[in-house]
């Protein structure tokens, strides 16, 4: 069985960030290990207050997981400070694992802040050249490229930007956008577009770590990043079209329907 590790954010709700992560690695059929880099207190509707967890212990996660267990496969979710961002970048450097997939989270649904907007100076030093692919949405994407996002060329050039800052790949999200749900991936030499009809809901809470840790799942057994992406794609968009009213706010994705309705399939 592959191997994945999350290094990400706690979610208490359940349907973001770590707790999300895993479930995902579980209906792709993978083996999920997780570091817990900052524990959220947040619901459906909002943020109340995160806390980090410091810094050696997030060096000391890392290091039980590398010195036992042989990961396939590493996606790196919200890091909230360069402190955090430090120590990550230190252990990936340390460990050289393959396929790492960072989703630079910024912003809760809602959209509380889960990142210290200081720190993104610190995460295109320090992360970005780490990524064989960041998977930013239309916002992040803004911040990390430093320009406005109106059209599909906009996204084009922010994922070459993304590119030039390090990042062997960079897949745009469009979930942003008006009209189809346009995720645009290059991959430093050619761009791949993928395209679904928008699903009207507000239950979208986890889509981005769920989508990311969809990817690193398909990396770990062996997929081409096009794939990868393209299947990713697929399995975010059945959990969104089958999403649960779940809170009083943007409710879950449903993880588990594919699984629940034809069990694990290659």
């Amino acid at each position: 069985m592959k191997k994945v590790l999350s290094i990400a954010g706690s979610d208490c709700s359940g349907g973001a960030g770590i707790q999300a992560d895993l479930k995902t690695f579980s209906a792709h059929g993978v083996f999920g290990m997780s570091v817990i880099v900052s524990v959220v207190a947040e619901n459906t509707g909002r943020v109340i207050d995160l806390q980090d967890v410091t810094p050696d212990m997030i060096r000391k996660q890392i290091d039980a997981v590398f010195e036992d267990i042989d990961v396939d496969a590493v996606k790196i979710g919200m890091l909230s400070s360069s402190e955090c961002m430090e120590a990550v970048a230190e252990k990936m450097r340390q460990y050289h694992p393959e396929n790492i997939v960072i989703d630079p989270v910024m912003y809760a649904k809602n959209g509380s802040p889960l990142m210290d907007m200081r720190s993104v100076d610190t995460l295109i030093r320090e992360m970005i050249p780490l990524a064989d692919i960041l998977t930013p949405n239309i916002p992040e994407a803004e911040k990390i490229a430093e320009m406005k996002i109106t059209s599909v060329r906009d996204m084009e050039e922010a994922a070459r930007k993304i590119c030039g800052m390090g990042a062997k790949a960079a897949v745009v999200k469009g979930g942003h956008a008006a009209g189809n749900a346009l995720d645009i991936l290059f991959d430093g030499d050619e761009f791949y577009y993928f395209e679904t009809a928008r699903i009207h809901t507000k239950n979208t809470h986890g889509t981005g770590c769920t989508f990311s840790s969809a990817i690193a799942s398909e990396l770990a057994k062996g997929r081409s990043m096009r794939e990868a992406v393209e299947r990713a794609k697929n399995y975010v968009t059945t959990a969104i079209k089958h999403s649960l009213s779940i809170g009083k706010g943007n409710g879950p994705t449903n993880h588990f329907y594919d699984l629940y309705r034809r069990g694990l399939c290659e």
